[in-house]
């Protein structure tokens, strides 16, 4: 199994020193987030320090950018690093895209996102046999490019894209157009299993590809700590992550799986009334264990194998604490779930 590492979440000149551990340490994916900092300054910077992991995304908001854009830039980063680009991408909510992002009125996601992803692949068609490959949908077309705005081609494969997904009709999608599947931190094993894994294979067979040929990262969150007593601490701090996606209508589907509609109808209406700091308590410690996959350095590679065995690569987020006794520790551990 694939390990993914994270990097960055802090200031922009600290990633290639964060680049250069995360190698060090044996990570074979490094990704970045698009949280309170834009990703693609992040992604490239990376992509310039590595050396040898894939540099990716998990994820970059889509509907923001040209599809044209996203694949120009992926194509001179897999350009530069010789084949280990990764481009995940994510759609966000409508809330975020019509006032957060300005993205215009909001459409269906899973449906846009499809044309996305067709659009980028008409434009590396494009760029590597140097003839116009069109595409034209109802929410991106692709009909221009003279040899001007063309880079011409390249000597690796294309990119890899990587969709995430929650609901069953973006998972599908994943399964006719994409490389991989990146599931919400707010996902089961449960729901994984009986939703998502049928939902991808459904997408596949619609298009005609293997869903062998589709890697999927585990999902859900994680707890690792140095002892059972520490884990019980990091479980708990976990709800209030529970809590805070639990209480969005569009992950609703995932607390169906569980039974727990009322939860999350419970913690919906917390949030519209501003009881933020009051929600994390109405998470019981059951539902939070569904999410988490916790563990201690010696235990976490055997839960990762009985609960995330369906996947092909697993996202594990240490500290900062950069000592010789500390990195040898996480690299022992990451070399143990590597041999799942």
């Amino acid at each position: 199994m694939k390990v993914v590492g994270r990097y960055g979440e802090g200031l922009l000149e600290a990633v290639p020193d964060e680049i250069a551990r995360l190698e060090r340490l044996g990570y074979d994916v490094l990704t970045t987030g698009e949280l309170k900092h834009e990703a693609t300054m992040r992604w490239t910077l990376a992509a310039h320090a590595s050396t040898r992991a894939e540099i990716g995304m998990s994820v970059m908001i889509a509907f923001p950018r040209s599809p044209f854009v996203t694949a120009q830039m992926a194509w001179e980063l897999q350009q530069m690093t010789r084949g280990r680009i990764m481009v995940g991408l994510g759609s966000q909510v409508k809330g975020h895209n019509e006032r957060r992002f300005s993205t215009g009125p909001w459409v269906s996601p899973a449906k846009r996102m499809e044309e996305y992803v067709q659009t980028m692949r008409a434009v590396w068609e494009t760029f590597q046999t140097g003839k116009l490959v069109p595409f034209e949908g109802a929410h991106y077309q692709f009909t221009l490019c003279p040899p001007a705005f063309n880079p011409g081609p390249i000597d690796f494969p294309f990119p890899k894209i990587f969709l995430a997904a929650v609901n069953p009709a973006m998972t599908r999608v994943v399964g006719r157009v994409a490389d991989g599947l990146l599931p919400h931190a707010f996902t089961t094993e449960k729901y994984v299993r009986d939703v998502t894994l049928p939902n991808l294979a459904r997408g596949a067979e619609q298009a005609g590809r293997d869903i062998s040929d589709i890697e999927v990262s585990a999902g859900g969150m994680m707890a690792l700590a140095e002892s059972e007593e520490e884990l019980v601490d990091k479980l708990l701090l976990s709800r209030e992550r529970v809590a805070f996606y639990g209480s969005t209508r569009t992950y609703k589907g995932v607390f169906e799986v569980h039974g727990q509609q009322e939860l999350g109808q419970k913690l919906y209406e917390m949030s519209v009334t501003n009881r933020w700091d009051e929600m994390a308590g109405a998470v019981p410690l059951e539902v939070v264990q569904e999410f988490v996959t916790a563990g201690t350095y010696e235990t976490l590679p055997g839960e990762i194998e009985h609960r995330q065995g369906f996947a092909s690569r697993v996202s594990i987020d240490v500290s900062d604490d950069s000592t010789p006794e500390n990195d040898e520790r996480v690299s022992d551990l990451i070399r143990r779930v590597q041999a799942i």
